[in-house]
């Protein structure tokens, strides 16, 4: 028997057509949070940062730039595979939360421009305390909702410990069932949190336990493409389907424990905030080192066809940028920029693997076959300017240069505060024409379909 996670086999068709639906949503999510980067880097770039004077209108742009970026690229790629990996059933309800999502994503999108602000730097999913934004959110998540509903009425669980795409499926549904809970421990926290706390304080609790669990689904989703993407690069990790499922089921298992957290602990209290940051932290570790060492061991003793160096770029820099952030993790001290240091990391590594498998999934939808040397090239430089970000962050907060602050806040009063933001800021830079060149990439793969498309999602 195979031991590796194989591709699943799709046809043309409703399902294919969806997935591709909620690809399209994620691109333009990311989009749209790229052309609001180019001033996020320059607001915190030193002598650059004095020209721009609106900090406010800065701090509007974050808001939208991490929930695209991040919320919404996030949970509509993990739409892709959830769509992918399941059955044509409930096809109507498939379409209905991808129309849903997407409506809610251009609300948010164009919030700022409709006279959205009081912006808030709350953990997780920042938010503009204004209505327009409120609808948005609420939508776009009515949306996901519907989408995990669906995945877990058609993903099939059938053979998970006993073949490959079973195995696969069940990482992918132990997600869903992560996202569910997510949004459960959402409404929970609504529904019971006191409503006359400060603003930032209320979006601080509201999103804190469904957060973390959003985070451990987006690590079963990146789990979930890294071994697509050791498959479809033609690696051969010693993985087999008891090994993976074990590995997904201490994320399930962890996760499962947030509802004791709810009704247990007073909603916002210190045990509540501690219980959470310690579910995440035990329930993440152990899969993902399992899983990354593994893989790593058949990268180094397997060589790569030319026309596949992209895809094991993208592999090989998600797991160093995750890495990279994990690490960073146990230098936090403090409230300062080691902290986004810390979670830059961790999500441009899940970043990476999605791009990675865009760049597979491309002419499997039937679209062109990306350029291979400009996504490598796309990849190497996006994770290297990502990597050179963090470590001047991480060297910032070193210094304790604090996080959330723009311009003259910051005190940058020394030669080594000043140096630790120059470098994140070139590495802000760099990254972004990284992330600017993926879209090039992959909106010049979309602008025309392949009249002779790639065999469907099947490596064998």
């Amino acid at each position: 028997m195979n031991t590796v996670l194989s591709v699943l086999e799709v046809t043309a068709g409703k399902r294919c057509s969806l997935a591709a639906g909620w690809l399209f949503l994620g691109v333009a999510s990311l989009l749209t949070s790229g052309l609001l980067a180019v001033l996020l880097v320059l607001s915190r770039t030193p002598k650059i940062q004095d020209i721009f004077p609106l900090i406010d209108f800065f701090k509007v742009a974050l808001v939208v730039h991490v929930d695209l970026s991040v919320t919404i690229w996030f949970l509509a790629f993990a739409g892709v595979l959830w769509t992918l990996n399941g059955s044509e059933s409930f096809i109507g309800l498939g379409y209905a939360a991808l129309c849903v999502a997407a409506a809610g994503t251009v609300i948010i999108a164009l919030s700022p421009f409709l006279g959205a602000s009081h912006p808030l730097m709350n953990n997780y999913v920042p938010m503009l305390d204004d209505k327009i934004f409120h609808i948005g959110v609420i939508i776009f998540f009515a949306g996901f909702t519907l989408l995990l509903l669906r995945a877990l009425l058609t993903i099939s669980l059938s053979n998970a410990t006993d073949s490959d795409d079973g195995a696969q499926k069940f990482g992918l549904y132990a997600g869903a069932v992560i996202g569910l809970l997510a949004m459960c421990t959402l409404l929970w926290t609504y529904l019971s949190i006191p409503k006359d706390l400060p603003p930032l304080r209320y979006y601080e609790i509201l999103f804190w336990g469904g957060g973390h669990l959003l985070q451990m689904l987006d690590t079963v989703i990146m789990l979930t493409a890294w071994v697509w993407l050791a498959r479809a690069a033609g690696l051969s990790p010693n993985l087999t389907p008891k090994t993976a499922v074990a590995m997904f089921s201490v994320l399930l298992i962890s996760s499962l424990y947030a509802p004791i957290i709810i009704l247990t602990q007073q909603t916002g209290s210190e045990e509540y905030i501690g219980q959470f940051t310690e579910l995440m932290e035990w329930g993440i570790g152990a899969p993902v080192i399992v899983i990354a060492l593994l893989i790593m061991a058949s990268i180094i003793k397997t060589k790569i066809e030319a026309n596949k160096k992209h895809l094991r770029a993208a592999l090989i820099s998600s797991m160093l940028l995750f890495g990279a952030g994990g690490a960073i993790g146990y230098m936090i001290s403090g409230v300062n920029v080691t902290i986004p240091a810390h979670y830059h990391g961790v999500i441009v590594g899940v970043t990476l693997s999605f791009m990675g498998l865009t760049y597979y999934l491309l002419p499997r939808f039937g679209f062109n076959e990306p350029t291979v040397k400009l996504a490598k090239l796309q990849t190497f430089i996006y994770a290297a300017g990502q990597l050179i970000h963090i470590a001047g962050l991480a060297w910032g907060g070193g210094h304790g240069i604090q996080r959330k602050v723009t311009g003259s806040a910051q005190s940058l009063d020394t030669f080594k505060k000043v140096a630790s933001m120059g470098l994140m800021g070139l590495g802000g830079a760099v990254a972004i024409l990284g992330g600017f060149l993926f879209l090039i990439v992959v909106l010049r793969a979309m602008r025309s379909k392949n009249n002779n498309p790639a065999t469907p999602l099947h490596d064998g």
